[in-house]
């Protein structure tokens, strides 16, 4: 096994145990606002101080970009882990069962190792560049559809940047003339790992953090999706505004989306 993988794994499963006990004791639980719409518990803050704990043991000059604690600077910015310690805070808030630790690997710039592991289902999902997705112990291969006839897709709705409302609900007007339902489960990480085990047919969103989609993008692009943004190009990272998908539908989506972008969208 990749060593990092290793590394991240045992991470992932010390953060996803702390917020199973945490879960089974909502009075434990203590909330506060970072800003509208947009919280953190205790419980999100003592599983990513778990993941860099483990990550600081084994590779101490490593830096490490956390939702919570920002930017942990060390000897090597070459290689980048991006953590979101508890991806799905409102569902966990509110006893919501679908929430997850997602922690992707980046050496120069490239995404080389992701994982996304569910605790209250016990489902890991893995990749490394080149080698390959997994859940659990199974290769993840995502079907190549045609179009978007049937399709259900996943989404996020703005709510952090609720200026992009109009035109996300326009694009869901426009995607459901052809595609069959939406799903919106509140978790961007599982949402991507839903892709790429063929538990949605595409995902988009808009206005995503990297530590939401880094390791999620991975899982799609190893299991022979696509990851886009919202002008078919790579800068999603950067923008927030991602489209995950099979190739045919994926061109489906940004054929739909374009058309009612907004300036700021389109950048």
């Amino acid at each position: 096994m990749n060593p990092m993988l290793n590394i991240a794994i045992r991470a992932a499963r010390r953060a996803g145990n702390i917020i199973a006990k945490g879960y089974e004791r909502p009075e434990s639980i203590e909330t506060a606002n970072k800003r509208p719409n947009d919280y953190v518990t205790n419980i999100d803050k003592a599983a990513e101080e778990a993941v860099i704990e483990i990550i600081r043991k084994s590779y101490p000059d490593h830096t490490i970009i956390g939702e919570e604690s920002g930017a942990l600077e060390g000897e090597n910015k070459n290689v980048q882990w991006i953590i979101d310690p508890l991806d799905g805070t409102t569902n966990f808030v509110k006893s919501f069962p679908h929430f997850a630790v997602s922690i992707a690997i980046r050496e120069n710039g490239r995404t080389e190792v992701g994982v996304v592991y569910d605790p209250i289902r016990n489902e890991l999902f893995t990749a490394v560049r080149g080698e390959g997705a997994k859940l659990n112990d199974t290769r993840l291969r995502v079907e190549n559809r045609r179009d978007l006839d049937g399709a259900i897709l996943a989404t996020g709705f703005p709510f952090k940047a609720k200026q992009h409302m109009p035109a996300h609900l326009n694009i869901i007007g426009a995607l459901i003339e052809d595609a069959a339902d939406f799903r919106r489960s509140g978790s961007a990480a599982l949402d991507l790992a839903y892709v790429a085990a063929n538990r949605v047919d595409g995902y988009f969103e808009i206005g995503l953090k990297p530590w939401d989609s880094a390791a999620g993008d991975l899982l799609v692009r190893e299991a022979g999706g696509i990851v886009t943004d919202f002008s078919g190009g790579h800068n999603y990272l950067k923008s927030g505004n991602i489209v995950a998908a099979s190739p045919r539908v994926a061109k489906a989506i940004l054929t739909k989306i374009q058309p009612h972008l907004t300036d700021t969208l389109k950048n």
